[in-house]
């Protein structure tokens, strides 16, 4: 494992933070409160957590100034502790440098422009008139289709599909087994016999947006399925063809967005949440996990549905009562009328 020499008073200059003691401290890596030892960073961004600041051992804790009160400990403070840790903590994210150049196993067609400075490793294949700009990574075993582009500074980690007509803005980062542009569920039904669609539009997906592993992307029918700026999606999501995802909304794992569904910008969907088809969700909407929804939202906010956790006997037994509601609430409106 390497280490980095920081102190704490250079992490506070260089990330325009306040310190509260020692400023000779010397910083090697990052660790959560319960586990950080005297040369580890750390936060408290939740006031739940306090408690476990009496005991650790951090060395370095980033947190409020609300929360430093008292503290004894070496801390920096920050009016957002967790995108500060953040910020810190990727100082010591170590990753193995690349090499640019194609790698000998790797299979490029005629008809690509791949650029010197992109690095293409082991068991690539890439397709005709696909574009891959300066600095990009495609890692082993990614196949790369035809018409695509990958833009500068883009990873595509490994064993990443970009079917065709993909084109990728610049900083993308995409997780393993990831598949974009492949056909949408585009059917007509004729004479009891499914008719296939034809998938002609492609996928665009703007600048710094994260793709988590297995997660698909279909393209579009006739129009481009888009993800806009700084969108992040986490693992085994699935968005269907047409759809339109807004700049800096993050959806968590498992969730879904069905064909021709438009996503709002700054919105947070949870894991497991359905969008229907056709819908509109306005700009800064929260859906919580597994809730599906059924019709657009105009108005920001949280919206969430489905009935909480409980034992099951209970379940059983509301479940049963979702069954009356209708007769009760028919019976209930008899009365009001007979009362009026």
């Amino acid at each position: 494992m390497q280490t980095s020499d920081h102190t704490a008073a250079a992490l506070a200059e260089r990330f325009g933070l306040s310190l509260q003691g020692d400023g000779a401290r010397r910083i090697d890596g990052v660790a959560t409160l319960a586990r950080a030892g005297a040369s580890q960073l750390a936060f408290l961004a939740n006031p739940r957590y306090r408690s476990q600041l009496i005991g650790s051992g951090a060395g370095l804790v980033v947190m409020r100034a609300e929360d430093a009160e008292g503290y004894a400990g070496d801390a920096l403070i920050a009016k957002d502790p967790y995108a500060a840790f953040a910020k810190i903590a990727a100082l010591f994210d170590h990753r193995p440098a690349t090499v640019a150049g194609i790698h000998p196993s790797a299979v490029v067609d005629a008809a690509a422009e791949v650029s010197a400075d992109a690095s293409i490793g082991p068991f690539v294949s890439i397709g005709p008139r696909t574009r891959v700009d300066a600095g990009a990574v495609v890692g082993p075993g990614c196949i790369i289709g035809e018409d695509c582009v990958i833009g500068a500074g883009s990873e595509l980690s490994a064993r990443v599909t970009l079917v065709r007509r993909v084109r990728l803005g610049q900083r993308v980062l995409i997780h393993p087994g990831a598949v974009l542009g492949a056909d949408g569920f585009g059917l007509a039904m004729e004479h009891g016999r499914w008719l296939k669609l034809p998938q002609l539009g492609g996928v665009v997906v703007g600048d710094d947006c994260e793709i988590g592993a297995n997660t698909t992307i279909d393209r579009g029918a006739l129009d481009d399925t888009t993800l806009e700026e700084d969108v992040r999606l986490d693992n085994q999501i699935q968005i269907g063809h047409n759809a339109r995802i807004g700049a800096h909304t993050a959806m968590a794992g498992c969730s879904a967005v069905a064909g021709s569904a438009t996503i709002g910008r700054y919105c947070l969907i949870g894991g497991g949440a359905g969008i229907l088809g056709h819908l509109e969700v306005c700009d800064r909407v929260v859906i919580t996990a597994m809730s599906l929804v059924t019709s657009s939202i105009r108005e920001p906010g949280e919206y969430s549905s489905g009935t909480p956790l409980m034992d099951n006997r209970s379940w059983r037994k509301s479940a049963a009562r979702f069954k009356q509601l209708d007769a009760l609430a028919r019976q209930v409106g008899g009365r009001n009328k007979e009362s009026q």
